[in-house]
């Protein structure tokens, strides 16, 4: 994990640079994503074919992807999380999948690779690749274990100036759903999303600010300006392998939310095919999983690879799992399309102050 040390200024000069060719290489293969993945030990095989890693664009969230790429910018390939996979095919963004083509495609994890909401007319759209958590992550200096026994911690006036949530929406309304008692928000009703939107209006005068990236994030923390955080796996693992105060608690009174995020064959994709694929193959292969757990703190979606790996490496950046956690988890399934643009819609006045 001791990358982290030396990407952290690159993450921030990407995040500077968003929806910039800020990475490139290989002009016949354009990936658009999420700022970080850029990093060379994700797609080693693709690298040692080619001579080169592809280029690279970045955006700062799926919105924003989506109305850039709806917009006109070309990509190959793009790096939406689940909740976005929905909008992203019946806007005609992206081309179904030859999963022949696809060499591990029967090693992922059926539960993420068969969610019918990344099919259409019997087709796959979607490579899940990446899965984490996004849950309570506090300095343990600071708070205590009690503070943050439950998630009304993050709307609690003595925390003013002291927690940061993800400018993301998705992030955010797990937050506001759980909080308030829903963990399927697929079903969720027009109240409940009322009252998950003005939990995170309570919230948002405690919020020193709307992190971005996971950079970001772990320099408030380690300042001390930020205590409280609704984070993902990333600022756990990087911030306690280099020594920092800090834990995730996944088992608040609430619980926590889990997502899992992958590859698009983009529609209009002006690169090479097989090059497409040779990236995706290279991202499913053991050591790319290996890399993902032990340097960043995330989980793989190849599932034979993951199956390898002990029980403490996976607790040890916050990836353990047990029927408890998994009860009390608010997994970010794709939601109705008029819920989820109510909920973009709403989270952009929550920030405005509204």
């Amino acid at each position: 994990m001791n990358h982290f040390k030396s990407i952290s200024a690159a993450l921030a000069c990407s995040v500077a640079a968003i929806g910039t060719m800020v990475h490139a290489q290989d002009a016949e293969l354009v990936v658009f994503d999420w700022a970080g993945y850029e990093d060379p030990e994700f797609y080693t095989a693709y690298t040692e074919t080619h001579g080169e890693g592809p280029t690279f664009a970045f955006f700062g969230d799926e919105e924003e992807a989506f109305q850039k790429l709806r917009s006109g910018f070309k990509a190959d390939l793009a790096h939406p999380c689940s909740q976005s996979v929905p909008k992203w095919i019946e806007a005609g963004l992206i081309a179904p999948l030859d999963t022949s083509r696809i060499d591990r495609w029967d090693e992922i994890d059926p539960n993420f690779r068969e969610i019918e909401a990344f099919k259409k007319d019997g087709e796959y759209y979607f490579v899940p690749i990446d899965w984490g958590n996004t849950a309570t992550t506090y300095n343990t200096e600071l708070l205590s274990e009690e503070d943050v026994a439950s998630l009304q911690a993050f709307a609690d006036p003595k925390h003013a100036g002291r927690i940061s949530i993800g400018d993301n929406v998705d992030d955010a309304y797990a937050l506001g759903f759980l909080a308030t008692g829903v963990k399927d928000w697929t079903t969720a009703t027009d109240e409940q999303f009322k009252a998950a939107s003005d939990f995170l209006r309570k919230v948002h005068p405690n919020v020193r600010t709307y992190w971005s990236d996971g950079a970001t994030l772990a320099q408030l923390m380690q300042s001390g300006e930020v205590y409280l955080s609704w984070a993902w796996n990333e600022t756990f693992s990087t911030m306690s392998y280099e020594g920092f105060p800090i834990a995730m608690k996944r088992d608040t009174a609430e619980g926590s939310s889990s997502w899992v995020c992958g590859y698009t064959k983009m529609a209009e994709g002006p690169g090479s095919e097989d090059k497409v694929y040779d990236f995706i193959n290279a991202w499913l292969e053991p050591k790319t999983a290996e890399y993902i757990v032990n340097a960043w703190g995330y989980g793989h979606s190849n599932a034979e690879a993951l199956s390898g790996m002990s029980a403490e490496d996976l607790a040890a950046v916050g990836l353990e799992t047990s029927d408890s956690l998994r009860d009390g988890t608010l997994w970010q399934a794709p939601v109705p399309s008029e819920l989820r643009e109510k909920m973009i819609a709403e989270f952009e006045l929550i920030k405005a102050g509204f």
